[in-house]
């Protein structure tokens, strides 16, 4: 009997830890991997969207170290050159993607960009992190044919990674003049909070 009861004390005790450990906050190291949209250009890195991230997860009960590895400028090509570093450097839990938009705006091949997104996505995905794809479209100006085919490869390789694929926060951004810069593709520093807390929601369905 005393054996019997002390297994039953055992059995509590250890169902009790895996519920304490389920119920407790969650703590991911997130990598955003992407240019000057994510990198604060011309604007304090305090400033970015990314590093307003990490309250705006906590408060959604997400305690989650945000390491911004953008930079202005960078390309598809540019970002798959720097990641071995990064990954090794931070193991992040989720790499987050925001890179294609310098390549489209310097009318790279599609099939150039799906190549190096891949790259990425797999790079990221053997080093054991979660990866999530963002949306990225191109002015009208580049031609319908062009435009179409640059924001298609988005959610056609999101679905062919069976990856989520978040939505391009620059589209709600760039109708309000106010939150632009004067080169009509940069948001301004007024603009960050609300892409971190825009970004805090998308991320929160997916961690």
């Amino acid at each position: 009997m005393r054996i019997f009861s002390l297994l039953m004390m055992l059995c509590i005790t250890s169902l009790a830890q895996v519920n304490m450990v389920q119920a407790s906050p969650k703590n991911p190291t997130i990598l955003i991997l992407g240019d000057s949209l994510s990198a604060g250009y011309q604007m304090s890195i305090e400033q970015s969207w990314p590093a307003l991230l990490p309250d705006q997860l906590q408060a959604k009960g997400i305690n989650a170290k945000v390491v911004n590895g953008s930079i202005s400028g960078d390309t598809t090509g540019n970002g798959l050159a720097r990641l071995p570093s990064l990954l090794n450097q931070y193991n992040p839990d989720w790499v987050v993607i925001e890179l294609g938009a310098n390549d489209g705006l310097r009318g790279f091949p599609p099939a150039t960009i799906t190549r190096n997104l891949t790259k990425i996505i797999k790079l990221s995905q053997n080093s054991g992190s979660q990866v999530a794809l963002m949306q990225i479209m191109v002015p009208p100006n580049y031609g319908k044919r062009y435009t179409q085919a640059f924001s298609h490869l988005y959610p056609e390789l999101a679905k062919q990674q069976n990856i989520p694929l978040l939505p391009f926060f620059l589209k709600d951004v760039i109708v309000k003049p106010e939150w632009i810069k004067e080169d009509g593709l940069h948001p301004k520093a007024e603009a960050q909070p609300w892409i971190a807390q825009f970004m805090a929601t998308q991320l929160q369905s997916i961690l």
